[in-house]
């Protein structure tokens, strides 16, 4: 692909009716200038939660861009596909961006599930992915061309479990989804729970279609000894358990969700049994909450006044994910003055210190994800809306 300085001067030579390249026949202008990005979302079906604010975002954002003057003078030119959730269909698209749209980079991939169903294509066709899903999978191993924004599973886990631990709670049940990342997150959970001094007595699971929990929740309640419980998972089943959990009468013994649920609609399902449920959640939820010394302090009130006043709707830590994806990409273009995928790929590697909605990223050739576990803030619902727990509570 050639790089930004020979499109201009390609856009140059057809103006002026000549051969640049050994090109004899010159497509519109236009064209030849813009940059292609790509992104598959699930922006319908059961993970539209997170694909909506996706794609209203990458669009809000490369508008802006374009506005401003695109990257060195060149458009984006966004192709966006939703896959309704679908993996099949996510790979698919996936093919398509590589084999017809021909696009520098994606920012895409709304679940672990597509996700996933994607990165062969994107590999073997050596096109850098910024993936918006959560499972520590994706970027472990590590893969040359994948990277993702979001915090990991694994992070979650370990965030929570501090929580756990400053509380002295060391007896938790686990009830967790059995989609990729209810499953992926599950797993990282037992792994590293020893590392806590936490035991895990109890060990349910629900499917993506179970409309009720009761019967899980009733075996982790007569369970003995039981001081907290875990709930790895996404969508509307984490909705369900926390309705289920309330019904139970189970809500003096504290209700852990993952950074899966951080969105308003959550609560919305949830209703008034989400009060008292702790998570851990980018700062974006918070952000007004922030000291003003916070370095992400005005990247996340900026990003929540933009984002609301365009899409109308409450903002989420999904649509700052891809808000983060596209800039982390935007900058790497910058840097390496081009479009072609590779030098772009090696830009995206060497991020140092970019401050998103997510955290403070810096990555590397051993991390494609860039965050620590200072990235997390440790959240509690309380009438409706988010607190920031202070450390040590």
């Amino acid at each position: 692909m050639p790089d930004l300085d020979q499109l201009n001067r390609r856009a140059i030579g057809c103006l002026l009716g000549v051969s640049v390249f050994g090109l004899a026949i010159c497509g519109p202008t236009y064209a030849a200038e813009t940059i292609k990005i790509g992104s598959v979302l699930s922006i319908t079906g059961p993970a539209s939660f997170l694909g909506d604010p996706e794609d209203k975002t990458l669009k809000l954002y490369v508008d802006k861009i374009n506005a401003a003057g695109g990257v060195a003078g060149r458009k984006i030119e966004l192709v966006v596909y939703d896959d309704g959730g679908d993996a099949n269909k996510a790979r698919t698209f996936a093919t398509r961006l590589v084999e017809d749209d021909k696009v520098t980079a994606i920012v895409g991939g709304s679940t672990t599930g597509t996700t996933m169903a994607m990165i062969p294509v994107f590999e073997e066709a050596k096109v850098p992915f910024i993936s918006l899903a959560g499972a520590i999978e994706v970027v472990d191993p590590v893969r040359k061309y994948v990277f993702k924004t979001p915090h990991t599973d694994k992070m979650a886990c370990e965030k929570i479990f501090e929580n756990l631990k400053l509380r002295a709670f060391t007896r938790i049940a686990m009830i967790s989804g059995t989609d990729g990342f209810g499953t992926s997150m599950r797993a990282q959970c037992l792994k590293v729970a020893g590392n806590y001094g936490i035991q895990i007595v109890a060990d349910e699971t629900y499917g993506p279609r179970d409309n009720d929990m009761t019967a899980q929740l009733t075996k982790i309640k007569n369970t003995a000894g039981v001081q907290a419980v875990v709930n790895p998972g996404f969508g509307q089943g984490p909705a369900i358990v926390t309705r289920n959990y309330a019904q139970l009468g189970m809500s003096a013994t504290p209700l852990y969700e993952s950074h899966g649920v951080a969105s308003k609609s959550f609560i919305e399902l949830a209703g008034a049994a989400a009060d008292g449920v702790r998570l851990p959640a980018a700062a974006l939820l918070v952000g007004d909450k922030l000291p003003d010394a916070d370095p992400q302090k005005k990247v996340v009130v900026d990003y929540k006044q933009a984002y609301e006043a365009s899409a109308k709707q409450p903002v989420s830590t999904f649509g700052g994910h891809a808000y983060d994806g596209l800039f982390i990409l935007v900058d790497a273009m910058k840097r390496a003055s081009s479009a072609d995928s590779d030098k772009v790929r090696d830009e995206i590697e060497k991020t140092k210190g970019f401050v998103g909605t997510g955290g403070i990223v810096t990555m590397s050739p051993t991390d494609h994800l860039g965050l620590d576990l200072l990235a997390f803030r440790m959240l509690e619902i309380k009438g409706g809306g988010w607190t920031l727990i202070q450390p040590g509570s």
